[in-house]
């Protein structure tokens, strides 16, 4: 097993980090499309507003300590639930 950067939530394994980042997701959607299509258009489709994309933030920084400012933030690296994993562990094992 891979371990990683301690941090106060950061999962141990690899792994890990992209089921917990899909669930947050899930929490805060109320669908499991998030998790089926990984290539879900999140915002064309109307599933994440930018109400629950801040909801979002303050979870994923609450879950693994990584805070991603609204003045920050690129809709398109958040477009899909692939590329929000993707963002999310780039900025976690760097």
């Amino acid at each position: 097993m891979l371990f990683m950067k301690t941090r106060a939530h950061v999962p141990t394994a690899v792994s890990e980090a992209p089921q917990k980042i899909l669930q947050l997701l899930v929490s805060i959607t109320g669908t499991e499309e998030v998790r089926r299509n990984l290539d879900l258009s999140l915002y064309d489709s109307r599933v994440l507003d930018s109400m629950q994309t801040v909801e979002l933030m303050v979870a994923i920084e609450e879950e693994f300590g990584v805070q991603v400012s609204p003045a920050e933030f690129d809709r398109e690296s958040w477009a899909t639930p692939r590329k929000i994993v993707a963002d999310i562990e780039r900025r976690l094992y760097v």
